[in-house]
């Protein structure tokens, strides 16, 4: 059997199904990716070229559909060459909706089953958009611009078997009618490596070497932005450290921008949110450690006293996880995708997104039961390990969902028990 995935950024999302079914001996596995793809052991990739200047679309509001199907002609030229050189002909097709490249993969192989990645499906009310108003949504274009943006993902929904989400919030999203096509099933996270261990330490750069005996606060976005909470979490500190003479920060994260805006005047979020509380801060306990390799990142996470995490209503981080399963104390902003994993008291303690009081109050109040609150260290592991470890839970339940559509059990049936599970 031939299965293909398609992915911008391959592996991504797709690393653990693709291993699992290069491992099966009658089973061939190849990829289409863009420039940004890495290649994989026992994968067939092919990759494709983006031009440096793209034809301009007609419209404005339909630029991001002109890049999704000039995108999806490109990745449809080099499974065209896949078909052709290497013989694919795959029983399987699965792909990410989000950058067009999936547009005209039933067109190439039209008697394969295909499933559609559905990370995130926009909506101009009660998710992101809008729900911060400090950064202003931009009104009725905004509203626009986001609607003529779906328009990939559902041409790419439209032509799929079965569509895939990672969490159910991130399913619902997505409009009504489309809602029984598609299954949850998370990517899934390591929690044997993610595993408290008490002996673990973490070699600040420059600074102390911490244990988990020591008081240590940590945060961490792919970039520190205000998607993440990355501004509100800034403010709480000179509250925090005032409060905790003793404790640590570690902040892990880059100076760009994955979601939202840029930040003005050629400046990074870091730099202007640091700016406005740094004469309030011990510098000397604060820590920007930029992006940091897995181990380093897991050694972090083991020696956290309290891992703070804020999101607008957007993706879940796969770092929320990985830090409950390591065992640290979560504090984290009670937005709906957080909702879904940490139950306030249980699991981890909420607070409101945007009340800098109550996140320093609940940040000093945990680190000061902190020697009390080993029930609800091991509560957070236990729902970690039960619902998204990689090897027993989430990477079964994907291939037994692709098992089933290969195997022409219902795609439909499939979905709506699978899409609440998790």
């Amino acid at each position: 059997m031939d299965v293909l995935f398609v992915h911008n950024n391959f592996p991504g999302q797709f690393v653990h199904a693709a291993q699992a079914f290069a491992r099966r001996p009658d089973t061939r596995v190849f990829a289409v990716g863009g420039p940004t793809a890495r290649p994989r052991p026992h994968v067939t990739g092919l990759g494709y070229r983006i031009p440096e200047k793209l034809p301009r679309a007609g419209h404005a509001l339909v630029e991001r559909f002109n890049s999704d199907v000039i995108r999806g002609e490109l990745a449809a030229a080099a499974m065209q060459r896949l078909k052709s050189e290497a013989g694919c002909d795959p029983a399987l097709v699965v792909g990410h909706t989000g950058w067009g490249e999936t547009l005209f993969a039933r067109d190439l192989f039209p008697n394969a089953r295909h499933v559609a990645f559905c990370e995130f499906f926009y909506n101009a009310t009660g998710a992101d958009v809008g729900f911060d108003p400090e950064f202003p949504d931009g009104g009725l274009r905004t509203a626009l611009r986001i609607r003529a943006k779906n328009a990939g993902m559902l041409t790419a929904l439209a032509a799929a078997d079965l569509g895939l989400s990672p969490t159910e919030w991130q399913r619902r999203q997505h409009p009504e009618f489309m809602r029984d096509r598609i299954a949850v099933a998370h990517d899934g996270i390591d929690t044997q490596a993610a595993a408290p261990k008490a002996n673990a330490r973490f070699a600040v750069p420059g600074g102390p070497t911490l244990t988990p005996r020591d008081e240590v606060i940590t945060f961490v976005n792919r970039q520190l932005e205000p998607y993440r909470g990355y501004h509100v979490f800034m403010r709480a500190l000179p509250e925090i450290l005032a409060r905790r003479p003793e404790a640590q920060v570690l902040i892990v994260g880059g100076d760009g921008v994955s979601y939202g805006s840029k930040a003005p005047d050629g400046k990074s979020w870091k730099q202007i949110f640091l700016d406005e509380v740094r004469d309030r801060l011990d510098m000397s306990r604060v820590h920007f450690l930029g992006q940091i390799a897995k181990p380093d990142f897991l050694s972090m996470l083991q020696v956290s006293s309290v891992h703070v995490y804020l999101t607008y209503p957007f993706v879940l981080s796969w770092s929320l996880l990985e830090a409950m399963s390591a065992g640290a104390l979560i504090v984290a902003s009670g937005t709906e995708p957080v909702r879904e994993v940490v139950e306030d008291g249980v699991t981890g303690r909420l607070f409101d997104f945007f009340d800098v009081a109550a996140l320093a109050w609940t940040v000093t109040r945990t680190l000061a039961e902190r020697a009390s609150l080993g029930p609800m260290r091991r509560a957070a592991r236990e729902f970690a390990v039960a619902n998204y470890d990689l090897a027993t839970v989430c990477l079964p339940r994907q291939m037994k969902l692709f098992d089933d559509l290969v195997a022409g059990r219902s795609a439909a049936s499939t979905a709506s028990v699978e899409g609440r599970v998790a």
